[in-house]
């Protein structure tokens, strides 16, 4: 996507209630959002925007920036066959928090995020278990990497394999993730709900506004709806 098409385009018309009173145009507020989520900070973002001769504090992009992750939607329900979950640890605040995550290992969906302060198998039974109350499970099998995870899998009544080899793709959403971490935040300072909140925000870009390769430039959230 060109930059004169991220300025010209707007975000999905349910977003709009949430910029009603602004008065900055929203294409150029959807450009700023797609600018954070892609891994520029609140400074960087409001130096492009400058150099385009809009003039914002860092207190209104960061407003614009949690007013859309507040109100982005869930992904799309999803009936997969074959789903990789794993967990990772980031520091926030100097405390170690767990990010598990799973992701539809066809259509690149990532299916859920959630943040957890512990690690282990409780903490696993219950992620798949809200997964399981998103999504249509009924015929998926689960790569994991540990019988923990095997405990949680069958404990939810679900399918479930080792498999050190498929489960690539979820590693690689994880780096992905570290990355983006690494640029923005050399010390993630919040709270435990803003971090979900912003994991949240940095899935609906990876599925609804990140085209892959693999899926021939298509989003994983185009794939699954197709």
């Amino acid at each position: 996507m060109t930059l004169e098409e991220l300025l010209s385009e707007s975000l999905d018309a349910d977003l709009e209630e949430s910029w009603e009173n602004e008065r900055t145009a929203t294409p150029v507020r959807a450009f700023t959002v797609r600018l954070h989520a892609a891994g520029c900070s609140l400074r960087e973002t409001r130096e492009i925007l400058a150099l385009f001769g809009i003039e914002r504090s860092h207190q209104a992009i960061f407003h614009w920036v949690h007013r859309v992750a507040d109100s982005v939607s869930d992904p799309p329900s999803a009936s997969p066959t074959r789903v990789a979950v794993d967990e990772t640890a980031v520091k926030v605040n100097g405390e170690w928090l767990w990010v598990y995550a799973a992701i539809d290992t066809d259509t690149k969906l990532l299916l859920d995020v959630t943040v957890f302060e512990q690690h282990g198998t409780d903490q696993a039974a219950v992620f798949l278990g809200q997964l399981a109350e998103k999504h249509d499970l009924s015929d998926a099998e689960f790569l994991v990497d540990g019988y923990g995870y095997r405990t949680a899998v069958y404990r939810i009544g679900l399918s479930g394999q080792l498999n050190y080899t498929e489960r690539n793709l979820i590693e690689k959403w994880f780096h992905t993730l570290k990355q983006r971490i690494d640029r923005f935040h050399t010390s993630w300072v919040g709270s435990q709900p803003s971090v979900q909140r912003w994991l949240e925000q940095f899935v609906h870009y990876y599925n609804h506004q990140r085209p892959h390769q693999s899926l021939d430039d298509r989003t994983p959230a185009e794939e699954e709806l197709n």
